[in-house]
């Protein structure tokens, strides 16, 4: 787990400190996303989906939590910090954005609920070409209008036709996949990894201006996010355990999406916040997961997780 933050802290300065090497490479955030989102998709089972139909109301309070929380706390820090309207609406599009696709692993680690975080993190991505372009544009029309349809369309290609594509190689060739199952974390992260440098080299010297400022943000973005988001199941008397995964889930969002959205809709300063939230949420889950691992659940049984989530979240910690 230590490795994943490491490789994109590596991106991150390679990009930052090299940005006329790295920009050359870096024309493909769109199908870069696309391989990673197929990875998440090779994750799922059928299996997995049942428990929206099993346990409805602790999907529906995370789906809830998911796309109000992040989002109203990234408006309210644009406007305490009077954020520049490029990176106003980066932070906004993160918020905006769907559940962080290691939030499975760190939700594993945390002690927390892993069919839940699964199956969480699977219909807030479903959900997102539906979602993300709506509440971005609400909330981010001052800034930089632009058409909700082209932007849902884009989210459809770039994570919806590649997540059910994972899904249906699964169940098609699910003997085969489970062979590669070890090497497959790694390419998510490359492709994590790719996004990072492509949206830091076209930013340098936005990121000597802004970084700290924008460093700050996120941190603030995230942290505000696991807090509210494990008080928002505390409020509604969920288990410890399920409390944990909403938390989880809730401050780790898919900021490779939303960088690659920045990039393509607005201006690429608009991208470097998400660019950031991309290392920081790593690093940031993997010591939230130490803190709550020291911490008793007190609740063994609340939520049970399904034996092949687990094993994927086990496979996954491996690297």
């Amino acid at each position: 787990m230590t490795v994943f933050p490491i490789i994109i802290i590596a991106g991150f300065l390679f990009a930052f400190l090299a940005p006329e090497a790295a920009m050359p490479w870096t024309g493909h955030t769109s199908i870069a996303l696309g391989i990673i989102m197929f990875g998440m998709g090779r994750t799922l089972t059928v299996p997995d989906f049942a428990m929206v139909f099993r346990h409805p109301l602790p999907v529906l309070l995370g789906l809830i939590a998911q796309y109000v929380i992040m989002p109203l706390i990234a408006v309210t820090l644009t406007w305490v910090f009077n954020l520049d309207p490029a990176i106003a609406v980066g932070v906004i599009l993160v918020g905006c954005a769907p559940g962080g696709t290691s939030s499975n692993v760190i939700t594993y680690l945390s002690k927390g609920d892993v069919a839940l975080s699964v199956t969480m993190t699977s219909i807030s991505t479903l959900l997102a070409p539906l979602i993300t372009p709506v509440l971005t544009l609400w909330l981010a029309d001052n800034y930089l209008p632009v058409s909700a349809s082209d932007m849902a369309m884009s989210i459809v290609k770039m994570v919806l036709v590649p997540v059910i594509g994972g899904l249906v190689v699964r169940w098609l060739a699910g003997r085969w996949i489970a062979k590669i199952f070890p090497i497959l974390p790694w390419v998510s992260v490359l492709g994590i990894t790719y996004v990072v440098i492509a949206v830091v080299s076209r930013s340098a010297d936005s990121i000597v201006e802004a970084g700290l400022l924008v460093l700050l943000v996120v941190v603030l973005h995230n942290g505000l996010g696991y807090l509210l988001g494990y008080g928002a199941g505390k409020l509604f008397k969920r288990s410890e355990r399920v409390s944990r995964t909403m938390s989880v889930e809730v401050g780790m969002q898919n900021s490779g999406l939303a960088a690659t959205l920045a990039g393509q809709y607005f201006d690429p300063v608009s991208a470097l916040p998400a660019a950031v939230f991309s290392v920081w949420h790593n690093i940031s889950g993997g010591l939230l997961s130490l803190f709550y691992r020291a911490r008793p659940t007190k609740d063994t049984g609340a939520t049970a997780s399904t034996d092949a989530a687990i094993t994927e979240a086990n496979s996954q910690v491996e690297r």
